[in-house]
């Protein structure tokens, strides 16, 4: 039997959606609760699981108590081993620590958790060297080594795992950032240690790169040609990062750089947008989404960008997203996708293929986007 242990810091990714870009501390899980937010982090572990519903009967899971994954596994046929559970309603980071301390003491073979940057750190924090840990994606923040491209990404690791398949196992970096600059604009991303991670290389995620310069010409061209490009009484929304940021300079109009943005008609709509503000302000209208991709990664949505929700998407429509990146992005992929992760497997689906990527001013590129 393959002793799996099960960590959900249910409060993953809480603060995404409503543009407070973290889901760090009672206080930021309570403003976002405030703001109708709703947790999403026991989704992406169920998605992780649903691909090892073959081989449920060759696994042993062993979890924390309630929302920290008792009550998702139970709800999935499973009959976990309970090691502990949180000390109260709102489970903390402490919880995250108490919790992955017991089941490395049990003896997994490894620990499956959901969650962000923020609970990575917590794992890293605790668990030894020797014990794997892989990460299901379902926080705001996700720079570090230890996370799968998708959840479902994460599932098939493990099922490799149980099915003995050859997988790499090596260290991989734990990064996280100052969330209090971070909804400042500021990017200040730290390293705070390595775990040790099974890996195959179409489902992990690379370190996402930071610090770097990309060059204000090219930025500068490809602003130029997509201000050529906006029609009258469109809706747009002007997705996080450097690149669309120099759509907003060039249109001399103030943005959030990493939240999402509206405009219409060259001027500012709505700044740094949640995504119930987003739905509301193109209802009945019509509308586009300019979004980048993430350097080193390539995730187009699902990183960072959680306004742009499933039903956000659907809203727009599929054919009315505009991807810009600059080559040099393109090229650091070394000849891997652009990735997203919206959290809708269907949407996912919907939105692989080849893409149109500006890539300079009335340049463009195809380029394969998938998901796992």
């Amino acid at each position: 039997m393959f002793r799996l242990g099960v960590i959900i810091n249910p409060w993953a990714g809480i603060g995404g959606a409503v543009a407070l870009k973290g889901s760090d501390g009672e206080e930021i899980v309570q403003e976002a609760l405030s703001r109708g937010a709703k947790p999403a982090a026991s989704k992406k572990m169920q998605q992780a699981l649903e691909v090892l519903a073959p081989l449920q009967s060759q696994v042993s899971v062993l979890t924390w108590g309630r929302d920290m994954g008792e009550a998702l596994l139970s709800s999935l046929g499973y009959q976990p081993e309970v090691c502990g559970y949180p000390e109260a309603e709102v489970s903390t980071a402490e919880d995250t620590e108490r919790a992955a301390k017991a089941l490395e003491a049990a003896g997994v073979d490894l620990i499956l958790f959901a969650g962000g940057d923020g609970t990575a750190r917590n794992i890293c924090n605790t668990v030894s060297d020797k014990q794997p840990v892989l990460g299901v994606p379902a926080g705001v923040k996700i720079h570090s080594g230890c996370y799968a491209i998708t959840p479902r990404a994460a599932g098939e690791v493990v099922r490799m795992l149980i099915t003995g398949e050859l997988v790499n196992i090596r260290e991989q970096e734990v990064r996280d950032i100052d969330e209090n600059a971070f909804r400042q604009g500021r990017v200040s991303a730290r390293y705070y240690g390595d775990v040790l991670v099974p890996e195959e290389g179409r489902f992990m995620q690379h370190v996402k790169q930071a610090g770097r310069e990309v060059e204000a010409l090219v930025v500068q061209d490809i602003a130029e040609g997509l201000e050529e490009v906006l029609e009258d009484d469109i809706y747009y929304l002007v997705g996080p990062g450097s690149t669309t940021a120099g759509l907003m300079d060039w249109l001399g109009l103030e943005n959030s750089l990493l939240g999402v943005d509206v405009v219409c008609n060259r001027s500012l709509v709505l700044q740094d947008a949640t995504a119930d503000q987003l739905l509301e302000v193109i209802a009945n209208k019509q509308a586009k989404i300019i979004v980048t991709a993430i350097g080193g990664q390539g995730h187009v949505f699902g990183r960072g960008n959680h306004q742009f929700s499933p039903d956000v998407i659907r809203q727009v429509g599929i054919e009315n997203i505009i991807v810009a990146a600059t080559r040099t992005k393109l090229k650091e992929l070394d000849q891997r996708p652009l990735l997203v992760d919206t959290g809708d497997i269907e949407l996912n689906k919907e939105l692989t293929g080849f893409s149109q990527v500006v890539v300079g001013y009335r340049d463009a590129v195809m380029y394969p986007v998938q998901t796992v």
